[in-house]
């Protein structure tokens, strides 16, 4: 996609950038997409708390469909069971970093936070070598 659609990417990551500095700006909270769920899941909240998350949930799910026209592909190749572990990891991780790409990757460092951007970076040469080694040595 963003081989064929670049400036699909920079609108994708612009409108990223404005729906966080309106969250915070109007609600005064950060995007961090993996605080907005596990609090909707798993703690009791008023019924405005859990109005804004439900509605910016499914503006994020319902932008992303919108897009479905576009070139897209679900990778088919991959067993479930690497999927549902993978999933899992990157959910524990984001619980132990205490947020996700978009809260510190966007948001944080945003707001120039030490820890985002220690966060960031980790994550990042974390993304690199795994990238680096399934390609260069598993396959």
């Amino acid at each position: 996609m963003f081989e064929t659609f670049p400036s699909l990417a920079l609108f994708g990551g612009i409108l990223i950038g404005i729906s966080a500095a309106l969250l915070l700006a109007f609600n005064g909270r950060i995007a961090g997409i993996s605080g907005i769920l596990y609090n909707l899941l798993f703690n009791p909240l008023s019924g405005s708390e859990r109005s804004w998350r439900l509605a910016f949930l499914i503006g994020l799910i319902g932008g992303g469909y919108l897009m479905l026209p576009v070139e897209f592909e679900l990778r088919q190749s991959y067993p479930p069971i690497l999927l549902i572990v993978s999933g899992l990891a990157v959910g524990i991780g984001t619980r132990i970093g205490n947020g996700c790409t978009s809260g510190h990757g966007v948001c944080g460092i945003g707001l120039m936070a030490g820890r985002s951007l220690v966060a960031t970076a980790t994550f990042m040469a974390s993304g690199i070598i795994t990238v680096t080694i399934l390609r260069n040595f598993i396959g």
